[in-house]
């Protein structure tokens, strides 16, 4: 596919772990349409432009057994334990390169297992100059991140990378830009689309405990405390289980339930957030979730729900999405947060609204 057909997406991806893995597989998988094209896309055809549209040119990791690979190849190298589902991604042609390090790595991960922690690259990483360059050699509409949990600096840095080339930000993880006023306002004045921040997953704890506090909320039940406990053992959780890192992305969770709850719970009556790592449940998640409430009279009544889902895959489909809407924003000359998908699409938006208003603005937003 050629840098300048009008129909192609260029993203960049920086950190090509299970999610990125889920992403390129899931594009080499819905590259046919046919019977694949019902299944776990919430939009087939959006704006003009389908799954088939988007391209890899450009990627970045910090991990020896990825960098100098193919990104077809270093999906599925290690430490990346995520579900298989389409063995036959076609070489890109596109080498993983060294990124920048800063505290995209935690201490804590060199005294974990080999196959389950990051092994950095002993060699020189990228300044910002080397990276824009890239993004712009290669024609990146998109930069992905997917970066660690927690990486603050790392993430500010490809930030203004983006910026400097002109290249939309999609910012999947809790580390907050676009819902930050002063990098809110510096994409608006540079003229670039983000949206962001911390991805919704498709049917995740998050999506799944907003539904459920919205629905006491319409029906009259008073919530009066709630948790959301999750497991898993991908690098995600190893990576979270150093506490430090975890602030932003207990609020991001936290949040997102707050925003829908008919009042907003005392601290010590809401917990949201990671738990545990389980190394053998690799990519998969559990959820445990509770709420508790009052009905009609001021009866109780509690619900208990348990979650299991593959991480990465459930995210994959909504980034193809964001990558779209980035993309159509590009395309209209929309510049800072794009506000319809943020709401639908992300944990921590500049802007959070139930997601039934969320949805509509969304449509609204696709047919322009």
């Amino acid at each position: 596919m050629s840098l300048h057909d009008p129909k192609a997406i260029n993203i960049a991806i920086v950190g090509v772990g299970n999610c990125a893995s889920s992403l390129v597989q899931g594009i080499a998988h819905y590259q046919n349409g046919g019977a694949n094209e019902q299944i776990g896309l919430m939009h087939w055809d959006m704006g003009g432009y389908r799954p088939k549209d988007i391209t890899v040119v450009a990627a970045w990791d910090i991990d020896r057994r990825k960098v100098g690979r193919d990104v077809a190849e270093a999906i599925f190298e290690k430490p990346n334990c995520t579900a298989v589902f389409c063995d036959h991604v076609p070489a890109s042609g596109v080498t993983v390169e060294m990124g920048r390090v800063l505290d995209g790595y935690s201490d804590h991960m060199a005294e974990a297992p080999a196959d389950r922690t990051f092994l950095v690259a002993d060699i020189a990483q990228p300044e910002k100059a080397d990276v824009v360059r890239r993004l712009k050699e290669t024609g990146t509409d998109v930069l992905m991140n997917y970066l660690p949990v927690g990486s603050q600096e790392a993430t500010e840095f490809y930030a203004e990378c983006a910026l400097e080339a002109g290249v939309a930000f999609v910012n999947n993880i809790p580390v907050f830009i676009a819902s930050n006023e002063a990098w809110a306002k510096r994409f608006q004045d540079a003229g670039v689309p983000i949206i962001g921040d911390d991805i919704k997953a498709q049917l995740g704890a998050t999506i799944v405990h907003r539904v459920l506090t919205d629905l006491f909320h319409k029906r009259g039940v008073k919530l009066d405390r709630t948790y959301q406990l999750n497991t898993g053992g991908n690098t995600d959780f190893l990576n979270m289980s150093n506490r430090k890192r975890l602030a932003s992305k207990k609020v991001s969770k936290t949040e997102a339930v707050q925003s829908v709850a008919e009042h907003r719970l005392d601290d010590e009556n809401i917990h949201v957030g990671p738990s545990d790592y389980v190394a053998w449940q690799n990519d998969n998640k559990v959820c445990f979730l509770r709420m508790e409430g009052q009905l009609f009279g001021g009866v109780p009544m509690n619900i208990e729900l348990r979650l299991s889902v593959e991480d990465s895959p459930n995210s994959a489909g909504v980034a193809i999405d964001m990558i779209r809407c980035a993309k159509i924003a590009k395309d209209r000359g929309l510049a800072g947060p794009i506000h319809p998908a943020a709401a639908y699409f992300c944990k921590h938006p500049p802007i959070q609204t139930t997601d039934d208003e969320a949805h509509a603005a969304l449509e609204s937003f696709i047919k322009g």
